[in-house]
């Protein structure tokens, strides 16, 4: 197991470039400004991350950021109410797992190589409001999407964002993990599987482990201290065919300043009877 610190805040009050003041790209809700100059060198290194995204990309940000608050007035989809705090909560901590994603997934693929990485399947288990995929759909327009939630009206809602935000990368799966994970349509079909405050470790790990093929990866984004997560999920990790990989400390919005992205490799082929029936890895966790 390697540690790595990702110093990757955000900052509040983003400026989107022009275009998307437009007429034509003018929400009902005021849209955010992703480009404004921060007067806190803390919160530097996330803001570049965001502006890193072509204005396209910015635009689709954008899109989502209404959408969601839209919606979450008529159904929960999020606590966070405000835009400026969904970006630095939800946007920025997306974004910036990437860096570690990406270097892991070089590490250990043998297509890696040493340029971009195109054609990653990724799996967002318990996608819930879309996060983390929605967002990283749109920072990698080359890999390819699936986000699996298991209440039809969170999935009605991602079927609109992903209309809306002109994504053509992302397919959504209204299932449950226990039921998709033990499908030929899903089952070690996924480069990645990602989950984002979806379940405690030791359970998630059976959630989302069988979607994984064999050399893949399981990230999961978790808060700023889940050691004793990590050493409570050990044997479930190694029942269901994976070990540690990387720790990666992110900085955050949050209210103790930091994420943890934790990331898994699939070593070996997950035992068939995994995932357990619904239910019962909430109930009865390895």
């Amino acid at each position: 197991m390697s540690l790595c610190c990702c110093s990757t805040a955000a900052g509040r009050g983003f400026l989107l470039p022009s275009i998307l003041l437009s007429r034509s790209y003018l929400p009902r809700r005021p849209i955010l400004n992703l480009r404004t100059t921060t007067t806190s060198a803390r919160l530097a290194p996330a803001a570049a991350t965001i502006s890193s995204l072509s204005a396209p990309q910015q635009r689709q940000v954008a899109v989502y950021v209404e959408a969601l608050l839209d919606w979450n007035q008529r159904m929960n989809l999020t606590a966070v109410t405000d835009e400026a705090e969904v970006m630095t909560r939800h946007v920025a901590d997306t974004l910036a797992v990437l860096p570690p994603l990406e270097r892991a997934y070089r590490a250990r693929s043998s297509t890696g190589g040493g340029g971009g990485i195109d054609g990653v399947s990724l799996i967002d288990v318990g996608s819930g409001a879309g996060l983390p995929g929605l967002i990283l759909a749109v920072a990698r327009p080359s890999w390819r999407f699936t986000l699996l939630e298991s209440m039809k009206k969170r999935c009605t809602f991602l079927e609109h964002a992903v209309e809306a935000m002109g994504l053509s990368n992302v397919d959504v799966v209204c299932d449950r993990a226990e039921n998709a994970g033990q499908s030929l349509d899903h089952r070690e079909a996924y480069d990645v599987a990602a989950a984002r405050a979806v379940a405690e470790l030791k359970v998630l790990a059976e959630y989302c482990l069988p979607f994984v093929r064999v050399g893949g990866l399981f990230i999961a984004a978790k808060g700023h201290d889940p050691h004793e997560e990590i050493k409570n999920a050990k044997s479930a990790v190694q029942k269901l065919g994976a070990s540690m990989s990387e720790l990666c400390n992110v900085e955050s919005m949050g209210p103790h300043g930091q994420r943890t992205a934790v990331i898994y490799l699939k070593d070996r082929a997950t035992p068939r009877k995994y995932p357990r029936l619904p239910g019962t890895p909430s109930k009865m966790p390895l």
